[in-house]
């Protein structure tokens, strides 16, 4: 037998004795998890603290860049590449001061990219390379250290913005005088390419799924005023939650430059496919409005990205950023990304897989170790999504459309959650006080989370079995397996078999999908896998090709201001797991109809008290009626080499955005005394776009 056969067995055999003794057990509350505290807290400032727009007296840039560049012709001066107003950061805020130029943050990822269009829909190969590359209109990372009565999203792109006095309008203000990597301005053009041609446009999914819902839906309008002035209408007066959308990644604009002309609305002999895949991994010095510039790309072995000679923030003695001159991206697997992180041949890893976390924590505990660890609070959480939709979303055969029909049965999703050992789930992934029980909706760290308005389904098989029967399902042929009723179209008296959507790239993920598979065995369903990678996994997730599906969740269970839009199918795409079908329509559940009545009065509601009530009654109906249904919910760790400077204390690898973000990147450096030569094209700068390699 096979070590995942092994893990598989041990999950059936291996019940509690407490749990084994369960009888038509009732919903209750969830127990608390187990005591883990977080390894360090932030430092709670405001967000004037970290950041203001203003023109400084002087700039610099790395003596190399001006030498060997703008000496030589080859680059504007500084001052002329700057923006009217850099964005500035305070070193007052840097943990360890203003840093100094030079060395590499070598990453270590498991995806792989498909090209560099975005805005369509294309992978960078996730791991942090997008979120170097790309700027959106606000920004949220940091967040995590700012003080709770002023949160709120912090400017970016966008600088500046103020409602109407009616509240159903707002004027941003974009940075005046940035500029692409590449040194065409950045100005409104763009921002109206990404909004018409890529979130508005139905033939176009950009990355990590923006639609006219994200923003309020179709009675939402975007237009440019100038070219650094743009305006929102909304249908809701002061809708503030959106502005949380407005950040990564789901408004960072592409180079409208490079991108309409290979658009179908602006050339004919494009089709969307070709505009997709325009911008293939081999196409180098991509332009880009974040730190780095792609400029070699080698697949199956690396990316390197160098610094952009262009980028519009600097610190606050005038020093443009960022300090780091390169990043690379090594492409192996995101399990090697443990461990070369604490190995110390590679810089920087989310520690997010529980498979690593015992030898991880023992390696960093060597005061000798090249790496310090630190975890957070359980923000990363698991959730089996059965697909509800019976309207043709993802044109389901006669088998997968009985599941659906199935799944929308309240009996059958409850067999299914009762018939969950989350306990044991939790500790297949790893013994300790990591995992916690997780019934679904919000997690239980975040700030609305309620555990009066969660309800909990504890584990009993037999409860689950009672829960199959009042389903309509029964084992009518003797072999283990319940079948479908005799008059189910087209699969009457067949087993019932049930297809579960993974992603294959994470341990973790096919670790849960095995103890699901021999959990569901034991109350008679049968479940089979469907492996895929990161970027199938998604599309297929999003084309609704899929009966069950195990999904790592994103911010908003952690948060609820983040892809507020995700909480519940309050437009026709605005979540990942619950679609229109093809007319256009969603076939909602009463629960549901209340789920969306809720998260929208949620997002119109500038009350924190009454949104607190509101998330609460949120929290009841999705555990109730388990529209998502719960797995286990974990801290993760952020491993970072020691030699570099400028992290901020308490940065969690996960919470309004992924830490790549939260550690503010641009501001991380390496001392003059602990540089290493990790360079590959040591004191080069990003080529023209299409060119192969740097510009030396």
């Amino acid at each position: 037998m096979t070590s995942h056969g092994l893990r598989a067995a041990a999950l059936l055999v291996g019940i509690s004795a407490l749990a084994a003794q369960a009888f038509a057990q009732e919903p209750t509350t969830p127990p608390d998890p187990p005591k883990f505290p977080a390894q360090s807290q932030p430092v709670f400032v405001g967000i004037s603290d970290i950041m203001e727009y203003r023109a400084l007296p002087q700039y610099q840039e790395p003596d190399w860049v001006t030498e060997k560049f703008v000496k030589a012709g080859k680059l504007p001066p500084l001052s002329e590449r700057l923006p009217k107003e850099p964005l500035v950061f305070k070193s007052g805020n840097m943990p360890d001061g203003v840093g100094v130029y030079g060395d590499v943050m070598r990453h270590v990822i498991g995806g792989r990219p498909e090209g560099w269009n975005y805005i369509a829909g294309q992978s960078q190969g996730w791991g942090g390379i997008d979120i170097g590359m790309m700027e959106c209109l606000t920004r949220l990372g940091p967040l995590f250290e700012v003080k709770a009565d002023e949160l709120k999203p912090m400017p970016n792109l966008a600088k500046s913005w103020e409602w109407s006095k009616d509240g159903h309008q707002l004027i941003m203000h974009l940075v005046e005088g940035a500029k692409w990597s590449d040194g065409v301005p950045f100005t409104s053009e763009d921002v109206m390419f990404y909004w018409d041609d890529a979130v508005v446009d139905p033939n176009v999914s950009p990355l990590n799924g923006a639609t006219p819902d994200t923003f309020g839906g179709k009675d939402t309008k975007l237009e440019a005023l100038d070219k650094y002035t743009i305006r929102w209408t909304f249908k809701d007066a002061f809708p503030e939650q959106f502005l949380y959308q407005m950040a990564y990644g789901t408004f960072c604009p592409g180079p409208a430059h490079m991108l309409k002309p290979k658009h179908p609305k602006y050339n004919k002999d494009m089709t969307y496919d070709q505009f997709k895949n325009a911008f293939p991994p081999e196409y180098m010095n991509w332009p880009v409005m974040g730190a780095w510039v792609p400029v070699e790309y080698r697949p199956d072995d690396i990316i390197v990205l160098r610094r952009n000679p262009y980028y519009w923030k600097v610190d606050d003695k005038g020093n443009q950023l960022p300090y780091l001159n390169e990043v690379h991206y090594k492409l192996s697997t995101w399990a090697d990304r443990d461990v070369q992180a604490v190995a110390g041949t590679g810089d920087f890893s989310n520690l997010e897989q529980p498979e690593n976390y015992v030898e991880s924590l023992k390696k960093a505990a060597d005061p000798n170790a090249p790496a310090r660890l630190a975890f957070g609070a359980r923000t990363i959480g698991y959730t089996l999504y059965p697909n509800l939709s019976a309207n043709g979303w993802g044109s389901p055969d006669k088998r997968a459309e009985a599941i659906r029909q199935l799944n929308r049965n309240l009996d059958f999703r409850k067999a299914i959650t009762y018939a969950l050992d989350r306990q044991r789930l939790g500790e297949a992934l790893v013994k300790g006080p990591f995992t916690a029980i997780y019934p679904g909706g919000l997690y239980a760290g975040s700030a609305y989370y309620d555990k009066a308005s969660t309800v909990y389904y504890p584990y009993s098989v037999e409860t689950a079995k009672a829960e199959l029967e009042k389903a309509g399902l029964k084992d009518t042929d003797g072999n283990g397996i319940v079948n479908f009723p005799a008059d189910t179209p087209g699969v009457g008296g067949q087993d019932v078999q049930i297809v579960l959507l993974i992603n294959g790239d994470y341990q973790t993920d096919k670790s849960l999908a095995e103890g699901i598979i021999a959990m569901m065995e034991r109350i008679g369903l049968r479940v089979v896998l469907d492996v895929q990678n990161s970027n199938t996994d998604q599309a297929l997730l999003q084309g609704g090709k899929f009966d069950w599906a195990v999904w790592r969740n994103s911010e908003e269970l952690a948060t609820a201001l983040k892809f507020t839009e995700r909480l519940a199918p309050i437009g026709p795409q605005s979540t990942w797991t619950r679609r229109a079908g093809t007319d256009g329509t969603l076939d909602l559940l009463p629960f549901e109809e209340d789920m969306v009545k809720t998260v929208n009065a949620f997002t119109a509601s500038r009350d924190s008290n009454e949104r607190k009530e509101l998330m609460k009654k949120y929290q009841k109906l999705y555990t109730e009626n388990l529209w998502g249904i719960g797995l286990t919910q974990y801290p993760g760790a952020l491993i970072v080499n020691k030699r570099f400077a400028n992290i901020p204390l308490g940065t969690p690898i996960f919470l309004f955005n992924w830490a790549e973000d939260s550690i503010i990147r641009e501001r991380v450096y390496v001392p003059k005394d602990k540089q290493k030569d990790y360079e590959l094209f040591a004191e080069t700068l990003p080529g023209k776009p299409g060119d192969k390699g740097p510009m030396k």
